[in-house]
């Protein structure tokens, strides 16, 4: 398929979302961007993160794990489903009573400004470090099989697609965000249901015949009863939850959309809406991961994990399948990156600046300096996926989830504490050492744990490990009293 169609095919596609962006940000201000001018319609919230949760990494990643380790990434989306209840029942009401703008303004309420600011350093790193590597996966694939061959060099593809998001999102912000993502949804799972129909009809399968196929093949094997094991059911399913509460309830980006919705009652039918999408799409991405593999040994290719799918879509697959496909990842690409940015400008320009609270600073003079914030978020944007080119790691979901373990831990912890006990916590740093220890120790204890307990392997409860150690140490630099009003 001609490099030259499909790339024409992504800058139409870049300048519908510019269209839509002109539309949607016309008379917008600070609160267009941070929350939306709390106007947002639940359901279009809702689907629009869908494709924010899911991103490029779903799309590429997912289905190549089938053949790794089955369906057992299931076991992850159950936790996920459970974390989703408890963001719509615990820290949702909370976020809506205090009217936040930032989640972690509740964090200084309840323990003071430096708190406050520990979490949202926290959220900064983990989210610019995810968002960066699921871009980069997207980014590297356009590359190989687009990009390459027409010469364009990988450091000036990354440059161009953040330039594009930049130009799309430097003005509305969550209020056109709120539209794009939902716009993007819809390619993405539309790209995702016609590749599952192709080529359960070039292997002349029906559903029963797929899944009858699949399950010969052990793909749908969900539950892994080893105890010791990194991928054991009870460990994926807690980890999954808690992943959830920290990676969506804990986080600017996710929240920053739903409480841009119009009111509690709203943003919980959002929340339970898209959790119950989630988990039938992903149950949908391991199916295509599975058909993948069927059809990748009765056409003799060797290709496995992340490049399974851009392989046979591209290469193996009609032309009109192709650009689906590439309609559907770049769908996938955008939503995840477009989100962070804004996110991160919001929390930095809100947490770190304190730029609601500068009365000395007209609106016009806030906005420049969030616009100057969201420029050079995007520069650092640049250099992080280019250090994930270096690395050149094939498998970015075990990254991700890794990254959430080290930096969600500590936010996990604050929170936890803040919500579950009445305890005043030192002032001064104090709370920022507990929060930077309690990662190195978990990074010891994950690094030492197979020589230490007999074999047993940490996964990705690591982050329940990482936010207990953070509640203990927040304990311990903590005394008894009333807790600081958070009415």
């Amino acid at each position: 398929m001609s490099a030259t169609l499909l790339f024409s095919i992504v800058l139409l596609y870049f300048a519908v979302l510019l269209i839509v962006a002109w539309r949607t940000s016309r008379n917008s201000n600070n609160e267009s961007f941070f929350i939306g001018n709390r106007n947002s319609n639940w359901m279009l919230v809702a689907f629009g993160m869908i494709g924010t949760s899911l991103s490029g990494v779903t799309f590429v990643s997912v289905p190549g794990t089938v053949g790794a380790s089955n369906f057992a990434y299931l076991q992850v989306v159950i936790g996920y489903f459970i974390g989703y209840f408890i963001v719509a029942y615990i820290l949702l009401p909370l976020y809506y009573r205090l009217n936040l703008t930032s989640i972690y303004h509740y964090l200084e309420q309840r323990f003071g400004p430096v708190a406050h600011k520990t979490g949202s350093l926290f959220f900064i790193i983990s989210r610019t470090l995810g968002a960066t590597a699921r871009l980069y996966l997207v980014i590297n694939v356009l590359q190989l099989f687009i990009l390459d061959s027409l010469h364009v060099p990988f450091w000036l593809t990354t440059f161009i697609i953040l330039l594009m998001i930049l130009l799309y999102t430097f003005e509305g912000g969550v209020k056109t965000i709120v539209f794009t993502d939902t716009l993007q949804t819809s390619f993405m799972l539309l790209g995702l249901v016609i590749c599952i129909f192709y080529i359960m009809d070039a292997l002349h399968f029906s559903f029963s015949d797929t899944m009858a196929a699949l399950n010969a093949k052990g793909y749908t094997e969900v539950f892994n009863t080893d105890v010791n094991s990194g991928g054991f059911w009870l460990k994926q399913i807690l980890g999954g939850a808690f992943i959830t509460v920290g990676m969506t309830g804990l986080d600017q980006e996710m929240m920053q959309k739903n409480i841009s919705v119009k009111n509690l009652k709203d943003s919980q039918k959002n929340m339970m809406t898209f959790s119950t999408v989630m988990v039938l799409v992903n149950l949908l991405f391991l199916m295509l991961g599975g058909l993948l593999y069927v059809f990748a040994e009765s056409n003799q290719i060797g290709i496995r994990g992340d490049d399974l799918f851009p392989t046979i879509a591209l290469s193996y697959l009609p032309p009109a399948i192709s650009i689906i496909f590439i309609i559907g990842l770049i769908s996938a690409l955008f939503p995840s990156a477009d989100g962070a940015l804004t996110a991160l400008t919001s929390s930095f320009c809100i947490d770190m600046l304190g730029l609601k609270k500068r009365t000395d600073l007209t609106e016009k003079q806030q906005k420049r300096t969030r616009m100057s914030v969201h420029l050079t978020l995007t520069v650092i944007f640049f250099l992080c996926v280019m250090i994930f080119k270096w690395i050149d790691n094939k498998s970015i979901i075990d990254i991700i989830l890794k990254i959430a373990a080290y930096t969600y831990g500590p936010l996990l912890g604050l929170f936890a504490f803040g919500i579950l006990t009445k305890r005043i916590v030192r002032q001064g740093i104090a709370t920022l050492i507990v929060c930077l220890a309690a990662p190195v120790l978990c990074y010891i204890l994950s690094e030492n744990a197979v020589h230490w307990f007999g074999g047993f392997q940490i996964g990705i409860e690591l982050l329940i490990i990482n936010a207990g150690i953070t509640f203990l140490g927040l304990w311990l630099i903590s005394k008894e009293g009333p807790a600081v009003t958070t009415r």
